[in-house]
């Protein structure tokens, strides 16, 4: 065992063991990108430190082999998430974030927004296929977005999403671009860029495609009232035991 505070070296990987201790929440794996014995070494470790383990950006190969050694797995494939324990029960989840899609296609990276605020203790609701090209639905679901304490708008094509949206509500909006959209989208480009130039006050961007830092900001703003210390109890690394019925 390393001692407090020193990350663990596994030659390909530096696990930050402790960055609970900084945060309150534990690093997060990013799967894309490593082999499949890699991501499997990173996530076992952090387990065997009984670390809650949230991987991104995973395939279901490397879900099928969590799964064979940890049963209380849980992957969506469509988001391509992989939980292993939780910070915290479903029951438990806090506030309320609303994640709304412009369309249907949007659903991948919206739903790995959902999971990683979930994972991280939200509670979450998510609306979907309610972009401009038919505002009527927009405007038939108002009243449950009114009701977060912040908003993810998910859209491709020319992020129109976001900036309507913030001119409707009270709350903090998110915007996600995603790489939905034909040729002059350039893969989310031009929907990053109609996101950053929204007229409407009260938007944030995050990166094209990029779910994970959406939920994880969604998360932090939603329970600033009820910060995270709950889960800093019981561990070397600052969080409780995690056990595979915590969600």
């Amino acid at each position: 065992m390393n001692p407090p505070g020193k990350p663990e070296d596994l030659d390909f990987a530096v696990i930050d063991s402790h960055r609970s201790d900084r945060t309150g929440y534990p690093e997060v794996v990013y799967c894309a990108g490593k082999t499949l014995e890699q991501s499997e070494a990173i996530i076992i470790r952090m387990r065997e430190q009984r670390i809650p383990v949230l991987g991104t950006k995973a395939d279901p190969a490397l879900a099928q082999r969590i799964a064979r050694r940890f049963p209380e797995t849980e992957y969506d494939a469509l988001a391509q998430t992989l939980s292993v324990g939780g910070l915290c029960s479903p029951a438990a989840r806090r506030g309320l974030i609303a994640v709304v899609t412009a369309g249907t296609s949007d659903l991948k990276i919206a739903l790995e927004a959902v999971r990683t605020a979930e994972f991280f203790g939200s509670q979450v609701t998510l609306i979907s296929d309610v972009g401009v090209a038919g505002i009527h639905r927009l405007f038939d679901r108002l009243s449950d977005i009114r009701k977060a304490r912040v908003i993810i708008a998910v859209a491709g094509m020319e992020g129109a999403l976001a900036g309507v949206l913030a001119g409707l509500v009270a709350a903090p909006v998110i915007a996600l671009p995603t790489s939905v959209g034909y040729g002059a989208s350039f893969g989310g480009l031009a929907a990053l860029l109609g996101m950053l130039s929204a007229c409407a006050p009260g938007i944030s961007v995050v990166n094209i495609d990029n779910g994970f830092g959406a939920g994880y900001q969604a998360n932090l703003i939603n329970t600033l009232t009820s910060p995270a210390a709950p889960f800093r109890e019981g561990l070397p690394g600052g969080l409780k035991p995690a056990t595979g019925t915590e969600g």
